[in-house]
């Protein structure tokens, strides 16, 4: 499935770390071959509708919705940070 990314996700992508930058390569790879991947524990927020959270580690997050068949990126950063504004 096509990804797309938010103005948002990259300037908060090229925040992180280059070791997280690398989980979440690794994450996006999974997300765009089977958005249901188990290692992603990918689920929709119960506070907003329509958006889905996506583990990339133990501590950080991405937040994404779907459009059709391209998977929009919304945000990406610690658990609690990127659930402020996902």
């Amino acid at each position: 499935m096509p990804v797309e990314f938010s103005d948002l996700f990259g300037k908060k992508y090229g925040k992180l770390s280059a070791e997280i930058r690398q989980k979440v390569k690794k994450a996006l790879d999974l997300l765009d071959n089977n958005f249901r991947h188990p290692g992603l524990r990918s689920h929709p927020l119960q506070s907003n509708p329509g958006i889905f959270e996506a583990s990339v580690d133990d501590k950080y997050r991405m937040t994404y919705e779907r459009r059709g068949d391209v998977l929009y990126m919304r945000n990406v950063d610690n658990h609690d940070e990127c659930l402020k504004n996902p």
